[in-house]
């Protein structure tokens, strides 16, 4: 499991070209998108797709997106391209937002789930959109981490979490959003909010009009999208979320837990008067308080702690994707 060290802006030719021949040929290759680290296979390839489910240990009712270098590219991947699709297209990609559209039959059932719909979109990332080219395939890449487990935003969380189940990795220092992309279902006759992320509905809406949200799915029925089981992004620490008000209750809990020799760190807007190893203070922004969260998780794992209390960002569109990650994060293992 080779990592090489890649610049973010210019990449060097040879090692994309020598990154794009592991993907032809079947391997797995870790690399930066402007989210997270994903683990890439030639979409194409069943086979290839096989080995991400099992080196991450994910469901099979877990679909993937298929990266692609441009519209060109996603379209031929798709029966449909409605109206909508062209719009946030030219309003965001490249960028962070994943497109569900009817899937073509070049598409293998893997990728999907076994759905008639497949997930598209083209990262924002130098080093992603050269791999692309020079793979000349779609690229499924799913967040280069154990299933379930905190998502990685540098290539050292995806040598801790997969090691050596990965290829090669390609390190291009901390990625810039921090979270996965938002996910929009373009099949029906409304679009439908899949995934928040930092795209808020604030940002889609102008465009496609209303946005729904869909009931949640449990047990093990195929998922529309990545990212929709109720556990997920999880840290090693069990995650306790707690509201603004609740201020004095988490300061309890962080005193019984370290009077029982729990190991307590916490993320706040507010420092929180309690006996916590190690608090961190959160940017009262959205976009910068995505960009950090999963690096502070996993920087709370690497020092031990056994509980992580968080208190809960506001609840407008601008920090669902931030207030999505939490909550799931925060469900008890096991959950579906």
């Amino acid at each position: 499991m080779p990592t090489i060290r890649v610049d973010p802006v210019a990449p060097d030719a040879g090692v994309i070209a020598r990154a794009a021949e592991v993907i032809r040929r079947g391997g797995l290759v870790a690399f930066p998108t402007e989210t997270v680290y994903g683990l890439g296979a030639n979409a194409l390839d069943a086979a290839a797709v096989r080995r991400i489910y099992e080196a991450k240990g994910r469901p099979g009712y877990n679909p993937l997106i298929a990266h692609v270098a441009d519209s060109v590219a996603a379209a031929r991947l798709v029966r449909a391209w409605p109206e909508a699709a062209a719009r946030l297209a030219a309003a965001f990609w490249p960028g962070p937002l994943t497109l569900v559209l009817p899937k073509r039959e070049v598409v293998p059932d893997i990728v999907t789930a076994g759905l008639d719909t497949v997930a598209v979109r083209v990262p924002a990332h130098a080093v992603a959109l050269a791999l692309l080219r020079a793979a000349g395939v779609p690229i499924v890449a799913p967040s280069a981490n154990p299933s379930m487990m905190l998502s990685p935003t540098r290539a050292e969380h995806v040598e801790q979490g997969l090691g050596e189940r990965v290829d090669l990795i390609l390190d291009a220092g901390p990625t810039r959003v921090g979270i996965e992309s938002t996910v929009v279902d373009l099949t029906g006759d409304r679009p439908v909010l899949l995934r928040p992320g930092v795209l808020s509905t604030d940002d889609l809406e102008p465009l496609i009009g209303p946005v729904d949200r869909p009931a949640e799915a449990g047990g093990t029925a195929p998922r529309r999208a990545p990212g929709m089981l109720a556990r997920h992004y999880a840290p090693r620490a069990e995650l306790r979320v707690f509201e603004p008000t609740e201020r004095g209750r988490a300061a309890e809990l962080a005193r019984a837990a370290a009077a029982a020799g729990r190991v307590v760190g916490a993320l706040v807007l507010v420092p929180l008067d309690a006996p916590v190893h190690e608090e961190v203070c959160m940017p009262a922004e959205p976009a910068a308080y995505a960009r950090e969260l999963y690096d502070v998780l996993h920087r709370l794992d690497a020092l031990g702690c056994d509980l992580v209390l968080v208190e809960e960002p506001p609840a407008t569109p601008a920090w669902a994707g931030v207030r999505d990650r939490l909550r799931r994060a925060g469900q008890p293992a096991g959950a579906q």
